[in-house]
């Protein structure tokens, strides 16, 4: 599927001269994410800006990364209804879930786990309930590997490559193979979008797998890839502070400044192998 991109008039400024052009760029727009189980209406759980796309990606890797989805198991078939709206586009989704839920607890740990000014502690409290702790055994993911991921998923970003203004996370697997691969102008979106593809297609938890993000590391981002079960979290820029404490406290492997051959790995370095 291809990014929704639109064209807009602009004034380009190069040495003191001026010239009219019309550049692409990307789009963003709501979408509202709803969930629907048996003899419930379907309840709004969420509203976020994102590149119109892989809709159905997103609101069940939301769900999932939220803690309320736990596999493909727990949704209906098919598991995502779209709404078009006004021009077409699919603006409200509709996750069909397997069994009853309770909307009030859903709507108090999206608010616990997502960047609204909850306290550092409260947060990482949170997360590890609900998170369980990644297992150290598992494959050792080679440093010549690692350093070829930046150029791979820059390769898959058709939509950044036209506009240079959307962010995109990769699944690779341990020998950085590239599963999936999604774009969207949330960082948060475009994770949700990857691991809910990963999901659908029962891929989950990302044992052996590697996922790579094109900006920095968050504790959003780290929190979405421990509910995953992701070992690794590769990006080319910088962790913060907490999202270097919750991948210590979960068992996971962050990695930071991944350009060319260099990198810093910030948390559970036992996991890269510097000789192969």
């Amino acid at each position: 599927m291809t990014l929704d991109v639109r064209h807009v008039d602009l004034l380009a400024v190069t040495g003191g001269v001026a010239g009219a052009r019309s550049d692409p760029v990307s789009v963003e727009e709501p979408l509202e994410i709803r969930a629907e189980g048996p003899g419930q209406g379907a309840t709004q759980i969420a509203v976020t800006m994102r590149t119109p796309g892989h809709e159905a990606e997103l609101a069940a890797g939301f769900l999932f990364t939220e803690g309320l989805v736990r596999s493909a198991e727990d949704l209906l078939r098919p598991p995502v209804r779209e709404l078009p709206v006004e021009g077409g586009a699919n603006n409200i989704v509709t996750v069909r879930l397997a069994a009853p839920f309770d909307a009030e607890r859903l709507k108090r740990n999206f608010y616990a786990t997502s960047s609204c000014g909850i306290c550092g502690k409260a947060s990482l409290e949170h997360l590890h309930a609900n998170a369980p702790p990644i297992p150290v055994s598992g494959p050792r993911f080679a440093r010549s590997t690692l350093i070829r991921l930046p150029a791979a998923l820059r390769e898959a970003q058709v939509a950044f490559a036209r506009t240079g203004g959307l962010h995109a996370t990769g699944v690779f697997d341990a020998g950085g193979k590239l599963l999936v691969a999604r774009e969207d102008v949330g960082r948060h979106n475009a994770m949700d979008k990857a691991i809910g593809r990963m999901m659908l297609d029962g891929q989950v938890p990302l044992e052996g797998r590697i996922l790579m993000v094109s900006g920095r590391v968050s504790f959003e981002l780290v929190q979405k890839a421990a509910m995953a079960g992701a070992p690794l979290l590769c990006a080319v820029s910088a962790p913060s502070s907490l999202a270097v404490q919750a991948a210590d406290r979960l068992g996971m492997t962050v990695v930071g400044f991944l350009r060319g051959d260099t990198f810093n790995v910030y948390t559970h370095p036992e996991r890269i192998d510097l000789d192969a």
